[in-house]
């Protein structure tokens, strides 16, 4: 028994989140929680935060007179803020949502657990560089009208298994974080999903409600 013990801790010190996160994301979220800090959390998402933010400069109008290297040095130096700031509040929200299901993960479990939903990102940034690079307009200018370059669809086909692969590790994470099962984990994520949509929705239709009254008046 004491052998089988010693075996599995050195299973866990070889364990490489960032491949290992692809095909076991519960176990992976497991080493992450006891193994790992929130120093090294931090350190996976910021990394990986650069795709994500780079996946966001899709038809974005109002970077097109920036340069290509300029863009790529600013998705490098945000990603980290904006990589705490948005697993914080998924941590948050998948920490309470998830005590519906009596679940018993920690804020901390969550956080570093859902730090591993970046890491499928990662595969993005090179793609988007090539695209940067080569055809800057046909990816910033939603206006743009010409032939795409042929790194578009690639890209857009990489980013859309990501977005889904990133999503099936969140309901894996949850799971195990909070020693439920993966329909449980999964209502954890979707049911504040539809909450936030929905109260989304309504302060549009209030605001573009006011904005046609005061356009009447």
């Amino acid at each position: 028994m004491e052998n089988l013990n010693e075996t599995s801790k050195e299973e866990r010190s070889k364990l490489n989140p960032f491949l290992s996160v692809w095909m076991h994301p519960k176990q992976t979220t497991r080493y992450m929680i006891n193994e790992k800090s929130i120093g090294f959390a931090i350190l996976v998402l910021s990394i990986g935060y650069i795709g994500s933010l780079m996946s966001g400069l899709i038809d974005s109008e109002f970077l097109p007179d920036f340069s290509p290297w300029l863009l790529v040095l600013l998705c490098v130096i945000f990603a980290p803020i904006a990589g705490v700031i948005g697993t914080a509040i998924s941590a948050l929200i998948s920490w309470l949502f998830g005590k519906l299901f009596k679940g018993t993960g920690t804020y901390s479990d969550l956080f570093k657990g859902l730090s591993l939903t970046a890491i499928p990102y990662i595969v993005l940034v090179p793609l988007y560089i090539i695209w940067l690079m080569t055809s800057p307009d046909s990816l910033l200018d939603p206006n743009f009208v010409g032939s795409l370059p042929w790194i578009f669809w690639p890209t857009i086909l990489v980013s859309i298994i990501v977005t889904i692969w990133s999503f099936v590790i969140s309901v894996g994470v949850v799971a195990e974080a909070h020693q439920i099962s993966n329909w449980m984990a999964f209502f954890t994520i979707f049911i504040p999903a539809i909450i936030i949509f929905i109260v989304l929705f309504v302060l549009f239709f209030v605001i573009l409600i006011g904005i046609i009254g005061v356009g009447m008046v």
